[in-house]
């Protein structure tokens, strides 16, 4: 049977920080990078007698995920004990949601690989606690626990199993990033674990019901996403193909190696013996309180993106890019109002600002510089002091050593230069050493003005302003 007559079936549960100032349960700081076992106490270590007390800060953000993605709200929640044994997990316990979440039954609205509008349903989020986290020594000489994460507060937002391709897991993936960011519940550094996904992945002879699926866990990186259902759904095909079962596990993806190993049985919930969590009360939200946590809700992608195009004259397309990151949308305000030129600020950040972020693999959040240097170097060039090559130069020394465009630009040397006289000297050159581009100029063929404004541009190493070199020529080529 061929590889086309099986369907993909995907299914993602995506595991979000909250962006509280101290963890779930106890009021040790929870930021990330501190020195290892420096924000624990006996609540997040589980010394014996020491008990916990939500954050309320965590439910708040949970509610207000829930909103933003048209999920329901359970207004009579609790927390549960999920019962595994792993050696980061200091109690051997952690306190999750089983079956009672905050929120139900929502769903974020993507494109599907035709362009057309789909429905991925999210079944619940959930509020949890995070796990410590194991430092294996390189050299084989043991491992060590950091207990800082402990109790890092979380949410987990749980798909219903509606992708079916990679395609359609990027798009939503980087939307619920987008909208996480934009509410202000997370800053989803995937670089830090702070938006990571466990992946299931199942295929199936289309017609027939779904297959078994597997496992892969915390995976922070888009592109291991995309490569890692690629492989599973390969390997799981050929297993098939072969007449060989797929195993309900949880699978390790080596992202060196390309390929996934196989872990351990993935658990069902019954193995987490999951039962109420005794040292903590129920959670009542009332309909006034569901009803501010709304009304606080700030302006999401969708509008932003419909003001961008009915008010700075964006393409729908030019502000899909820019709203889809939080970051990069307010940097783009910013730049755009210093410089009161959106258009241009737009067309930096979605050309060369991406191109390079993508050659770099950086996220937005890592752009070295500031909106208002970005705002600096489109002046620049609106003004003619460099011209839009020169600017291509700035913006990479802007990525490299970041500091004030026209700084960079005395120490450079590369003011444009827009002296008649010297534009004048250069233009005469070009058309003495190019006879042929002049003779076919005059034959009609008008790109050959475009050759010789760019030989131009090479004499004078990009500095020549590129409208007066444009004119110049045509006057001269007219006598």
């Amino acid at each position: 049977m061929a590889v086309e007559d099986y369907e993909l079936i995907v299914g993602l549960e995506v595991h979000a920080e909250l962006s509280t100032k101290t963890k779930i349960f106890c009021s040790c700081g929870a930021e990330f990078g501190a020195e290892p076992n420096t924000h624990i106490c006996p609540v997040c270590m589980a010394l014996p007698g020491a008990l916990p007390v939500l954050n309320e800060k965590v439910v708040e953000y949970a509610v207000k995920a829930g909103l933003a993605t048209n999920c329901e709200i359970e207004k009579n929640s609790k927390n549960d004990r999920k019962n595994y044994f792993y050696p980061d997990l200091p109690k051997s316990y952690q306190i999750s949601q089983f079956d009672k979440p905050l929120c139900n039954h929502g769903y974020i609205e993507i494109e599907d690989d035709n362009g057309n509008p789909k429905k991925i349903r999210i079944l619940r989020i959930h509020i949890e606690e995070d796990a410590g986290k194991l430092n294996h020594n390189e050299f084989g000489a043991g491992t060590l626990v950091d207990l800082n994460r402990a109790g890092v507060p979380l949410i987990e937002i749980v798909s219903e199993p509606d992708f079916r391709s990679t395609g359609e897991v990027d798009r939503y993936l980087k939307k619920l990033k987008s909208i996480l960011q934009y509410i202000d519940v997370s800053d989803c550094k995937m670089q830090e674990g702070s938006f990571r996904a466990d992946v299931n992945v199942s295929v199936h002879k289309k017609g027939e019901p779904f297959g078994t699926r597997t496992e892969m866990k915390n995976i922070n990186s888009f592109k291991s996403i995309t490569r890692l259902i690629n492989y599973e759904k390969e390997r799981q095909i050929y297993e098939l193909e072969h007449g060989n079962t797929i195993e309900q596990e949880t699978r390790r993806w080596d992202d060196l190696e390309g390929r996934t190993f196989s872990m351990r049985n993935k658990e069902d919930s019954q193995d987490y013996r999951y039962f109420p969590e005794p040292d903590l009360v129920a959670i009542k939200l009332s309909d006034e309180y569901i009803e501010k946590i709304k009304k606080e809700l700030p302006e999401m992608p969708e509008l932003r993106k419909e003001r961008y195009m009915n008010k700075y004259g964006l393409s729908e397309k030019d502000s899909n890019s820019i709203t889809a990151s939080k970051y990069l949308s307010d940097f783009f305000e910013k730049a755009g109002e210093i410089a009161n030129d959106y258009k241009s600020v737009c067309n930096w950040l979605n050309s060369d600002v991406a191109r390079i972020l993508n050659e770099k693999e950086m996220e937005p959040e890592e752009i070295p510089f500031t909106a208002e240097e970005l705002a600096e170097m489109v002046t620049l060039i609106n003004k003619g002091t460099i011209s839009t090559s020169i600017g291509k130069k700035v913006l990479d020394e802007l990525f490299e050593n970041p500091k004030s465009p026209s700084k960079i630009i005395e120490e450079k040397g590369w003011v444009q230069i827009s002296d008649k006289s010297a534009i004048k000297e250069v233009v005469l050159k070009v058309l003495a050493e190019n006879a042929q581009s002049v003779a076919d100029y005059k034959a009609g063929k008008d790109r050959a003005l475009g050759f010789l404004v760019g030989q131009a541009m090479k004499q004078t190493k990009g500095k020549a302003n590129p409208k007066m070199l444009n004119e110049m020529f045509i006057e001269e080529l007219k006598k």
